[in-house]
């Protein structure tokens, strides 16, 4: 690309005889990426003909033929090609946020996969929320009427024997099926629970808990504290 003879003598840039404006289009032409990004001068030509003074413009014009910093051929379309991967970059990165935000608000659109009966009404208005440490006694059936645990009436069995079960509610500890259904208690309420495979333990089941894959589990839970 040849270079070009200055536009502008040195008594025009002193006076009002040339504008911000076309000593920037002029440089904006003609100088190199480099160059207009070293001097601040690289993007919009009206943002930054409005906060650029005058005789910083004309600084950079002088020494754009001082240095000779003229934009080189081919310069334009790389420049071109750099600008259209970083816009399809943007554009993957908005379309991964929307697809983000799809995926929680289709979470939360979910349907509950487990049944709710309230056996006995709890104070209406203690609600635990998601971190609180709760405390519950349960008892857990298979389809078949089999009781695969409990902690109700003194029970030597696995997980406390009579004390109630206490763990963090909502951050994943037990099943979901007891993450969501207790949010939905007050203290006090005892529930019946039928909680449907996802939201219980799924395919695998828990051979070590006696539970099946694919089993629909029925639990009587009493919410009897909230920490």
């Amino acid at each position: 690309m040849a270079e070009p003879d200055p536009p502008f003598t040195e008594e025009q840039l002193k006076t009002d005889a040339v504008s911000k404006k076309e000593i920037l289009q002029f440089v904006q032409e003609h100088a190199s990426i480099k160059f207009l990004r070293e001097h601040k001068i690289y993007g919009k030509l009206a943002s930054i003909a409005k906060c650029t003074k005058k005789d910083a413009l004309v600084v950079a014009y002088q020494k754009l033929f001082e240095l000779k910093a003229f934009k080189k051929e081919g310069e334009e379309e790389e420049e071109a090609e750099e600008g259209a991967k970083k816009d399809v970059k943007k554009v993957t990165k908005k379309m991964e946020k929307v697809g983000l935000a799809a995926k929680g608000a289709a979470k939360e659109k979910e349907e509950p996969r487990y049944t709710k009966k309230i056996l006995k009404k709890g104070d209406g208005s203690t609600f635990p929320r998601k971190g609180d440490t709760v405390g519950c006694f349960y008892k857990g059936t298979l389809s078949d009427g089999t009781v695969f645990d409990t902690n109700m009436g003194g029970s030597k069995k696995k997980k406390g024997g009579g004390d109630p079960l206490k763990f963090k509610v909502g951050t994943g500890k037990v099943i979901r099926g007891w993450d969501e259904a207790l949010l939905t208690m007050t203290l006090g309420e005892k529930a019946e629970l039928v909680i449907e495979p996802i939201w219980a333990y799924g395919k695998k089941g828990l051979p070590e808990g006696k539970i099946p894959p694919n089993s629909t589990l029925t639990f009587e839970v009493e919410l009897v504290s909230i920490d």
